[in-house]
């Protein structure tokens, strides 16, 4: 894959310059958590996703070709080398993590039903598609999503 970087020249104009991309997809989401075995709960029995596996420090699900990982925060800080409370995780969410689904509004009355509290119901947005939001026990930021057309075929 190739893209284009923007480069400042000396007579102050832009230059775009080809450059080879090293990224090509992510593979894994890491959540950092305090309280593993209550997100743990949530994601599996709330939510229904399979633990693909584990250790006393993380969980992992398998989502098709991808992994979400719930991550403890000592464990992470010993992962980056860093300080356990050099890891700032107070404050509002830093990520949404945005999933596509079959049928939204089935998935919100589904996840409804099992203890989500969602912050947004199902909403037609201008960019095409339909959305919900809610947030897990930590507060980390949930969008379900649908293409509107795929919506008005059913």
């Amino acid at each position: 894959m190739i893209g284009f970087a923007s480069a400042l020249a000396h007579d102050g104009s832009t230059q775009k310059e080809e450059m080879q991309t090293m990224i090509h997809r992510i593979d894994a989401t890491v959540l950092f958590v305090r309280d593993l075995a209550r997100c743990t709960t949530f994601y599996r029995d709330t939510l229904g996703l399979q633990v693909k596996n584990s250790d006393p420090n993380s969980v992992a699900f398998l989502m098709e070709d991808r992994y979400l990982l719930l991550l403890e925060v000592s464990a992470a800080a010993d992962l980056i080398s860093s300080e356990a409370n050099a890891l700032l995780i107070e404050g509002g969410p830093r990520v949404l993590l945005a999933a596509g689904v079959e049928d939204v509004d089935a998935a919100y009355e589904a996840l409804s039903a099992r203890g989500v509290t969602f912050l947004r119901p199902p909403t037609d947005q201008l960019w095409g598609l339909r959305t919900a939001h809610f947030a897990d026990p930590e507060g980390n930021l949930w969008e379900i999503n649908q293409s509107i057309e795929a919506k008005t075929e059913r």
